[in-house]
C-alpha cells in the first residue's frame, strides 16, 4: 500500500478540475461536446465514417479504477478486475487522490454519449470499442498486464507512472508484445527528461502531450522513448462520483488515452496488422507543426509528430516490419529484435521506394493509354474529314450525280491561276457513270 502512493497519474490538475465541474451546474450537452476540442482536432466526425473501434477491447489499467455507472460510458464497459481489493469490482473508492482519473481515460477512449443518437454528453475517439476496466494494486503492473492479455485486450492503456524498474514488469511487457498486444503509456508531466516506467520499457508506445496550437505542451516530459504526441490540455471527459459528472485536466494521461483510441480504430479496420504495424501507420502519418519542420526524427519531444487518425486509417501505408518503430524487448526472438531506429527507417525507406516504383510504372502505363486514345481520336477525326471532303475539297454543294460521301475532284486542276468563280455555279454534268458511288 505504501508503494501505491508513489504512483503518479499523468493528469495535472485533474482533481481541481473535477471539483470545479462537480460544484457547477450541469453543462449543456451541446456545450460539453463543443468543449471536447480534441475530437475536432482529431477529425473525429470523419474518422467515425471509416472506423469506430468496433470489435476491439482496450484495457484501462488505473489505480483509481473506473466508474461503472457513468451514463456516457457504461454500455461499453466489460466485467473487469480489482487487483487492489482482489475482487471483480474495479470502481473508484471515495477518498482517493484522483478518483475520477481512470473514468476519464476510459471515456477519452470509448465514451458513447447519451440521448438520441448519443449526441449528448462525453464521447470518446473510439466510441464502439469495449473497455476492460482494471484497478491496479500492489507493486508494478505485471499481473494486470497479463490479465488484460488473457481477457482478450488488443490495446492496453496505462496513464500513470512508477519509479521502480521491475523485472516482472519488463517480462509482462514482452509477454504482451509477443502476443500482439500494444501497450500505450504517457511520458509524464514534469516538463523534464524524467520518463518513468512503464513508459521507459522497450516494447511500450510512449506518448507526449501537445497543446491546442499544435506545439508540444510545456509540461510534457521528453526523451528518446517518445514516439508520438496527442492532445493534452484542457481535456473534458467523464468523471466521478455521480453518473453525469465531468472531468477536466491537462496531462499526458489524456494524450495516452487518445493514442490508445487511435490504435483501437486501426485494429478494428486492419485486424491483420501486428501491434508494431499499427504503430507504424500512426508514425508514418503523424504531423509536425511548422515550427518543428525539418527536425531529425524521432525527436525527443515530438517523437514522429502528432497523431492523425483519419490519415492513418485512409492513406496507403506499407505494413512495415513486425514490430514497426517499437524497441523490442531482449527476451523476444533475436531474429525479430535488435532493430534500431536506423534499421526501421531503412526498411520503411525501402518499402517507400518500392511503392514509388510501382506508382511510376502505373503512371507510365496511364500515359501510354492516354496517348493511344488521343492518337486514335486524331486518326478517326482525320478520316472523317477526308470522307467529308475535308479542308482541301471544293467549296459548295456536291455536284450532280455525286454521292454525299464520294471524294471530290478539284475543278481547277488544269488552271494554275484560276479565276474567281461562283462557288454555287453548276458544273457541267459529267457523262453517265463517271462518278460511281465509292465503296
Amino acid at each position: 500500500m505504501a508503494f501505491k502512493r508513489t504512483v503518479r497519474a499523468l493528469s495535472a490538475a485533474a482533481l481541481t478540475g473535477a471539483l470545479i465541474l462537480a460544484a457547477a451546474p450541469a453543462a449543456s450537452a451541446d456545450q460539453t461536446r463543443r468543449d471536447q476540442w480534441a475530437l475536432e482536432a482529431l477529425q473525429a466526425e470523419s474518422v467515425w465514417k471509416v472506423s469506430t473501434g468496433k470489435g476491439v477491447t482496450v484495457a484501462v489499467i488505473e489505480n483509481s479504477g473506473v466508474n461503472l455507472e457513468h451514463v456516457d460510458l457504461k454500455n461499453n464497459l466489460l466485467k473487469g478486475r480489482d487487483f487492489e481489493d482482489g475482487d471483480d469490482d474495479p470502481s473508484p473508492e471515495a477518498g482517493g487522490l484522483q478518483p475520477d482519473h481512470g473514468t476519464a481515460m476510459a471515456a477519452d477512449i470509448a465514451a458513447h454519449g447519451h440521448g438520441p443518437g448519443g449526441v449528448d454528453g462525453v464521447k470518446g475517439l473510439a466510441p464502439d470499442a469495449k473497455i476492460l476496466p482494471i484497478r491496479s494494486g500492489g507493486t508494478g503492473y505485471a499481473d494486470e498486464i497479463r490479465y488484460a492479455v488473457e481477457q482478450g485486450a488488443s490495446v492496453i492503456n496505462i496513464s500513470e507512472t512508477q519509479t521502480l524498474d521491475l523485472a516482472e514488469d519488463r517480462e509482462a511487457v514482452a509477454y504482451a508484445l509477443k502476443r500482439d498486444v500494444l501497450i500505450v503509456s504517457g511520458s509524464g508531466n514534469g516538463g523534464n527528461d524524467d520518463i518513468r516506467f512503464p513508459a521507459k520499457y522497450p516494447g511500450v508506445l510512449t506518448v507526449g502531450g501537445v497543446d491546442r496550437s499544435g506545439e508540444v505542451w510545456e509540461n510534457s516530459n521528453y526523451g528518446p522513448e517518445v514516439l508520438l504526441i496527442a492532445p493534452a490540455t484542457r481535456i473534458v471527459s467523464a468523471g466521478w462520483p455521480g453518473s453525469k459528472k465531468l472531468h477536466i485536466a491537462d496531462g499526458t494521461s489524456d494524450s495516452t488515452a487518445f493514442v490508445s483510441a487511435a490504435a483501437a480504430l486501426l485494429r478494428s479496420k486492419f485486424p491483420d496488422l501486428t501491434a508494431g504495424q499499427i504503430v507504424n501507420r500512426l508514425v508514418k502519418t503523424a504531423e509536425l507543426p511548422e515550427s518543428a519542420k525539418g527536425i531529425s526524427l524521432p525527436d525527443e519531444k515530438y517523437g514522429y509528430g502528432a497523431i492523425r487518425p483519419l490519415a492513418a486509417l485512409t492513406e496507403d501505408i506499407p505494413a512495415g516490419p513486425k514490430y514497426g518503430p517499437l524497441k523490442v524487448p531482449e527476451s523476444l526472438n533475436p531474429s525479430d529484435s535488435g532493430k534500431s531506429d536506423a534499421d526501421y527507417a531503412a526498411e520503411n525507406e525501402k518499402a517507400d521506394q518500392k511503392q514509388m516504383i510501382f506508382l511510376g510504372v502505373l503512371a507510365l502505363v496511364a500515359l501510354a493509354v492516354i496517348g493511344l486514345i488521343v492518337f486514335l481520336i486524331v486518326k478517326l477525326s482525320r478520316r472523317n474529314k477526308n470522307n467529308n471532303g475535308g479542308p482541301d475539297g471544293p467549296v459548295g454543294y456536291p455536284q450532280y450525280g455525286q454521292q454525299p460521301n464520294a471524294p471530290q475532284q478539284n475543278p481547277y486542276q488544269q488552271q494554275p491561276f484560276p479565276p474567281q468563280q461562283n462557288p454555287y455555279q453548276q458544273q457541267p454534268t459529267p457523262p453517265q457513270g463517271q462518278w460511281p458511288p465509292q465503296q
